[in-house]
Formats: structure tokens, sequence, C-alpha cells
């Protein structure tokens, strides 16, 4: 039997990068799986892959940090699969600057993406998972949570995901529900790539730098997150609650 036979995914920032990555893993492993970002659109190459995996997909176009458009697309959710037994916080954004150039508007948008948005999907989610028993809620944090040049706003949102998770762990517990957290280190994204590109560094020379600096002498791939995540998703990991678990070859920052 596969992992996650029978089970329902919500995964958000789906349309690409690590969020696709999870949606293809945990339809590999038999879920159904809500595919959630910004635009619908953009969702297209992962429900494509989700399908081709043999599993059912739902694409919701929705602003995670909208709280009723949230709670209006979690209930769409259990509508059209009748469950939700997992939930994906993946979906942030990067507003990157030194302090002294950070501007209000870069870091309200960047903490109110990650932190609300994970509090209004784990709120939501938790309201049916609280009904049923059972529950996995998995958050994306990020080695970045250890403090990073020119990241105050993400590693202050990483680090307040580390600490959400804590929470909801304690919370949720007693009503069959994990919580667990991922901190990826430096993986080959649409993202990662575009901050190649700020910097003025050919892609090539980035990432050959960055896999010098992993004792595993490798960058990471999204596959390797979705494994994680697939098993924070799954009954294996029942007894493991409030854990952040750092995905970086080694290397921290």
């Amino acid at each position: 039997m596969k992992e996650l036979e029978g089970r329902v995914a919500l995964v958000t920032g789906a349309a690409r990068g690590i969020g696709a990555g999870i949606a293809q893993r945990f339809a590999e492993a038999g879920a159904r799986v809500a595919v959630l970002d910004l635009d619908a659109v953009s969702c297209a190459d992962t429900v494509a892959a989700v399908e081709a995996a043999g599993a059912k997909a739902l694409t919701l176009a929705v602003d995670v940090s909208d709280t009723s458009a949230v709670d209006g697309a979690v209930d769409e959710v259990v509508r059209q699969f009748g469950q939700l037994d997992i939930a994906v916080n993946n979906a942030g954004v990067t507003r990157d600057n030194l302090l002294f150039k950070m501007t209000e508007d870069d870091w309200d948008t960047v903490l109110r993406v990650h932190l609300k948005g994970a509090f209004n999907i784990s709120k939501a989610a938790q309201r049916h998972m609280v009904a049923a028993t059972y529950g996995r809620i998995v958050n994306l944090s990020s080695v970045s949570a250890l403090g990073n040049r020119g990241q105050a706003n993400y590693a202050a949102a990483k680090m307040g995901m580390q600490g959400f998770t804590r929470t909801l762990a304690i919370e949720l517990g007693p009503f069959g529900i994990t919580a667990n957290a991922i901190a990826p280190g430096y993986i080959d994204t649409e993202m990662t790539r575009a901050t190649a590109e700020r910097m003025g560094v050919p892609l090539e020379e980035r990432l050959e730098s960055m896999a010098k600096t992993t004792p595993v002498r490798r960058i990471g791939y999204p596959s390797d997150i979705a494994n994680a995540a697939l098993f924070f998703a799954s009954e294996a990991s029942g007894f493991v609650t409030g854990q952040t678990i750092y995905v970086d070859g080694g290397r921290r920052l």
C-alpha cells in the first residue's frame, strides 16, 4: 500500500519549485492533492504531474494571507474530496535587502505571506482535522531562520514558522494532529535562480559554489524536500511532532 493511500493533501505555493515537488511526491504516494497558488493557470504543470502519477488534483487560486479566501478554499477542498488530512504551508516570497534599505512593505509582505498564510491555512484545516481526530501539518522553514545577511524579514518569518510549528504540536497533539517543519538549505528552484540573477552571478557558477560549500558536495532539489515532507505526512511519523528538520546537505548557512 502506498504511504498516503486514501489521504487528501493541500499544498500551498504549489505552482512550482518545492511546492510542486511535494504535490507530485504526495500523488505518487497515493494522495489526492489540492494545488493552491495565487494563479490557477500557473498550476497547470503541477496538476499534470499529479494526474500523471495517477492521482486526482484540485486547483484553487488563493492568496494565503486573505483569511476569508483561505477559509473558502479549505472548505472547497473538503467539499470536493470529502476530507482534509494533510496541510503543507509552503507559500512564500522574498523581499531581500539590508536592514537600512528594507522598506516597511518589504517587511510586512514577507511576514504576511509566510506567517499569516500559515496561520490562516492551519486554522482552517485544523477544524476538519480535529473533527476527524487525525491530521498532519507540515510547515516550510529555512536555514535562513538562523540568520542571513540581507534577509532580516525572511529570517524572522522562517524562525517564526518554527515557533508556530512547536505551538501547533502542543495544542493539536491531543486531537491526533502532528505538526512539523522542514528547513531547506540551498534548493535549485526558480526563486534561488532569481537570487543568482539579482546578484549578477552566472547561474552555473552559483550552483557550483553552493555545492562546494555543502558537505555532501551537491545542491538540493525539490525532491529532497518532498521526501522529508512525505515522512512527516505519513503514518510513519505518528510519534514525531513539534520538530524542525534541516534538509541542507549538512551545510546550514
